[in-house]
Order: structure tokens, then C-alpha cells, then sequence
């Protein structure tokens, strides 16, 4: 008897044993798994607050562009018509032919052709055409006069040259040019301006403004351009 109650102890103080080691295993898995939770819900909170923070400035773009497209309404232009476009002034429109600083004339319905207003607005660019030309002869001469040097290289002697000559080139069609604008004067004078040598048509406002000292109408001139091409 006294065997079987030694070996119950013996029983009983290996099953507390057992208990003792069974315990610690338990609350350390239990510590784990709070750990884990724990971090868990570190994660997810992280998450949270990147996830806000991307969004706040995507919303404050977006603000951004709202606030923008408000203050900067596009303005959608409207299609111009073939009839806006005629009346659209031009931005050249003060410069008439080769005399700049003179606005194009502007006629009124039923007046009558080289009227005394036609015939003041022509004879005011004639005059200023050939003040601008003469202002330019004098410029050359003196120029000419001014830069005449004799230099050592023949080269340097032989640009002078070669820029001397094109400017009395264009001095000497300028010179023919003035003896036209003088006949365009005179023409004026005994009111046989504005109408072609040729067939004695009306020339043309816009024609003589661009081309002030013309003579021909526009399809007389056409012919006599041909008959020069072939006799060429």
C-alpha cells in the first residue's frame, strides 16, 4: 500500500510539472499573438495616414484647377465671316504704293473721276514720293564724298568700286523715275492724269495709288508686257 501511494505522488507531482511547462509555452504564444496584433494595427494605421496624405494633395490639385478654370474663362472665338474679313481694316493701311504715311483715299459713291479731292490726295504723293527721292541722291553724294579714299590694297579699291557704281545705278533710275513723277505733275495740271495713253480708259484709284505714275491701264499694260517678252 505504502508502494501505490508513493508511486500516485510520484504521479501527481510529474503531472504538475507538466503543467508548469505546458503554462509558460501558453502565455508566450499568448504574448505573441498580441505582438502580432499589435503591429497589425501599427500597419494599418500607417496605411491610413499615407493613403490621406496622397489623397490631400490630389483634392488640392484638383481645387486648384477648379479655382483656375474659374478665374480663367477660355473665350471661344467666333468664326469670321467672308464679310468680317473685307471689312477688317488692314495693318498696313496707311502706307499707300511707294510714299508711307499716307492714308488710301476713300471715295464716295457717284463722285466724279480725277475731282478736284482725287486730284489733291495724287498730287500730295507725287510731291512726297519725289522729296523722299531727292532727300536720297543728296544722302549718296555726300556719302560718296564722305568714304572717297584711296586705298594701298587693290582689293579694298575694287569694293569701293563695285558699291560706288550700284549706288549711281540706282541714282541714275531714280533720276528717270523723278522725270516721271514730273510728268505725273504736269499731267495733273491739265487734267490728263489718271487716264490710259492707249485707249483713254479710266486707269484706276487703286491702281495709281499703287503706281503713281502709271500710264496704261491694267489690260494695255498686260499687251504691252507680252509684245516685250517676244520681241525679247
Amino acid at each position: 500500500m505504502a508502494v501505490k501511494k508513493k508511486a500516485a505522488k510520484s504521479k501527481t507531482v510529474a503531472k504538475k510539472k507538466t503543467v508548469t511547462r505546458k503554462a509558460p509555452a501558453k502565455k508566450k504564444a499568448a504574448a505573441r499573438k498580441t505582438v502580432t496584433k499589435a503591429a497589425a494595427k501599427k500597419k494599418t494605421a500607417a496605411k491610413k495616414k499615407t493613403a490621406v496624405k496622397k489623397k490631400a494633395p490630389a483634392k488640392k490639385a484638383a481645387a486648384k484647377k477648379k479655382t483656375t478654370a474659374k478665374k480663367t474663362p477660355v473665350k471661344k472665338a467666333a468664326p469670321r465671316t467672308r464679310a468680317a474679313a473685307r471689312k477688317a481694316p488692314s495693318k498696313t493701311g496707311s502706307q499707300v504704293g511707294p510714299v508711307p504715311g499716307i492714308a488710301p483715299y476713300k471715295g464716295r459713291k457717284g463722285e466724279k473721276y480725277m475731282n478736284e479731292s482725287q486730284v489733291e490726295h495724287f498730287t500730295k504723293i507725287l510731291l512726297a514720293w519725289k522729296r523722299e527721292l531727292m532727300e536720297e541722291v543728296d544722302r549718296t553724294v555726300h556719302h560718296m564724298q564722305d568714304d572717297a579714299a584711296n586705298f594701298p590694297d587693290p582689293n579694298d579699291r575694287a569694293t569701293q568700286e563695285s558699291e560706288f557704281s550700284m549706288e549711281l545705278r540706282a541714282r541714275d533710275r531714280e533720276r528717270k523715275l523723278i522725270k516721271k513723277i514730273d510728268e505725273a505733275v504736269q499731267n495733273l495740271e491739265n487734267d490728263d492724269y489718271g487716264y490710259c495713253e492707249a485707249c483713254g480708259v479710266e486707269i484706276g484709284v487703286k491702281r495709281l495709288e499703287a503706281r503713281p505714275t502709271a500710264k496704261l491701264c491694267i489690260d494695255c499694260k498686260i499687251l504691252d508686257e507680252i509684245k516685250e517678252k517676244q520681241m525679247s
